[in-house]
């Protein structure tokens, strides 16, 4: 009983310390967004792999040749492919503009998912004793502040083309008339419903990532607690479960950078639309 309850708070005070936040105002775990604090950590992990995105991408771009396409290339040209494939089946109009976002978007995503595949404490520790930062998250999309903001983003586009495509006066029109119909008596009642509908996308394009990313974080500072017990059977587990979670991992980290593209070109392409 005693060695259960001391190892007990020693795990928690590990889980603990992994999910609190490096922020502006000192070491502060967020279980909620708090609009006073910044994640620091957030920010520096999101713009790093935003450059190292567009790094990649410049790459691909300067080695494409007209011949026979290497690994690099026709990884890059099927990605291409499959984003102005989706996109041309969503958004009935210009897409000039929205194709590359959403290729921007899958990219982006797929780095800050990937650094989930980083040994638990291998950059917390090497922040820790280099830089004297003894707490780091290194997974952006595991912050609901990070995901959060991105479906603001996406929020703005299709307020931009819902004005662009129908006009700011066709726009309110809509606000007001759809989907219940022009009637005086149903504006209100149209209009909260198109408020509804707004919050609810943006909401919930945010929380999906999140919430299948932060799980994914959790699950892999569990196996870790496997192998710190000292055991033999406590580092098979933890090799064999860390091994087979990662592997699926794999899966879960594209899927959800392109399911939060595809329902960014969802939204993008219902702006194109009218009621």
């Amino acid at each position: 009983m005693s060695s259960s309850t001391e190892n007990a708070p020693v795990a928690g005070d590990y889980i603990v310390h992994h999910l609190t936040h490096l922020t502006n105002t000192g070491h502060k775990q967020l279980a909620v967004i708090d609009w006073t604090v910044i994640n620091v950590d957030t920010l520096f992990w999101s713009i790093s792999m935003g450059a190292l995105a567009i790094i990649f991408m410049i790459i691909a771009a300067r080695r494409a040749t007209s011949g026979v396409p290497g690994r690099l290339q026709g990884a890059v040209e099927m990605l291409v492919e499959m984003v102005e494939t989706q996109s041309k089946a969503i958004v009935h109009g210009d897409r000039r503009f929205i194709a590359p976002v959403a290729l921007t978007v899958f990219v982006w995503v797929l780095f800050m998912n990937a650094l989930d595949f980083l040994p638990v404490d291998l950059l917390p520790r090497a922040a820790a004793e280099w830089f004297g930062l003894h707490y780091q998250r290194i997974v952006p999309t595991a912050d609901l502040n990070g995901t959060l903001g991105m479906s603001l983003g996406v929020l703005l586009l299709c307020l931009y083309y819902n004005v662009k495509i129908k006009g700011f006066g066709g726009w309110v029109h809509e606000l007001f008339t759809a989907p219940f119909g022009n009637h005086p008596l149903l504006y209100p009642i149209n209009f909260a419903m198109q408020v509804i509908e707004f919050v609810a996308k943006t909401v919930s394009h945010g929380m999906r990532l999140f919430g299948n990313m932060y799980a994914g974080e959790l699950v892999f500072m569990l196996i870790a607690l496997m192998g710190s017990t000292a055991t033999a059977m406590g580092f098979f587990g933890h090799v064999v479960a860390g091994s087979i979670w990662a592997i699926f991992h794999i899966l879960i980290v594209v899927l959800q950078a392109f399911i939060f593209m595809m329902l960014t070109l969802v939204y993008i392409g219902q702006a194109h639309e009218s009621h």
